[in-house]
């Protein structure tokens, strides 16, 4: 398993400083889920994990691999854009808005990346895509092409094309902010049962109770910090910070 390590990590979207010095640690195995309002930097913090987002200072250590805001290094040696890319493979990403490949079918976008990148055989790809699709229960679905999938499928599918990598790390912004209640309960089930297990994943995300239910850590931000930290237990039941008891007392009033 792997650990992720910030240090003093700060990025600037033009005079905007939306990560401003944060320091957190990530031990290999958890399930970090990443809350606060909208705007206070959670999702810039997980697109800087595999350098969707460039950081502007600080570091990000992903267990040997160190991201700085001019290179990626390892063992203290640059990588080349290639070994960058190699490194990505390792971090699962699953987007709010699904990301799917519209002109693929449902098999067709979950065997994109194990045959180009990884190399493997159509057939190896094609029956380890089929039995991800049987486990979220999609398998029917299999010749189907984005458009005509419901949200949650759509999500269901981009869970399996990120698991079908097998990466150590996962990594999931929002998954649910554009589904409906009943779509959301499908999809936060697949993570809970299958996304999560025997890695390290951080999930930022505003349901307040599945964050309760399979963290091992809640991390708060507010204003591009952390603004409190800690188990479940101690973030929903006693928040220590005011940025906390305000996300709180504001997401049970609704």
């Amino acid at each position: 398993m792997i650990d992720i390590e910030f240090k003093g990590v700060r990025k600037s979207f033009g005079s905007n400083e939306v990560l401003k010095g944060i320091d957190l640690h990530i031990p290999a195995g958890r399930t970090f889920a990443v809350i606060g309002e909208s705007g206070s930097g959670k999702s810039t913090l997980v697109r800087c994990i595999n350098t969707l987002e460039r950081i502007d200072g600080g570091s990000i250590r992903v267990d040997r691999t160190v991201i700085q805001a001019e290179r990626v290094e390892e063992d203290g040696v640059n990588l080349s854009a290639r070994r960058i890319a190699a490194f990505r493979t390792r971090i699962g990403m699953v987007f709010q808005n699904f990301n799917l490949f519209p002109h693929l079918t449902t098999l067709g976008n979950i065997i994109e990346a194990p045959i180009h990148v990884l190399g493997w055989e159509k057939e190896r790809a094609v029956t380890r895509a089929r039995q991800l699709l049987r486990r979220v229960g999609l398998e029917e679905k299999a010749a189907d092409y984005p458009a005509t999938l419901s949200g949650g499928q759509q999500q269901r599918v981009a869970i399996v094309r990120a698991l079908i990598m097998d990466p150590p790390v996962m990594l999931f912004d929002e998954p649910t902010s554009a589904l409906d209640p009943k779509l959301t309960d499908e999809v936060l089930s697949v993570i809970r049962d299958l996304a999560i297990s025997d890695r390290t994943s951080i999930i930022v995300t505003h349901e307040m109770a599945f964050a309760n239910s399979v963290a091992t850590d809640v991390v708060v931000m507010s204003a591009g910090m952390v603004a409190e930290m800690g188990p479940p237990t101690q973030i929903f039941d006693s928040p220590q910070s005011e940025a906390a008891k305000q996300l709180l007392q504001y997401t049970h009033k609704q």
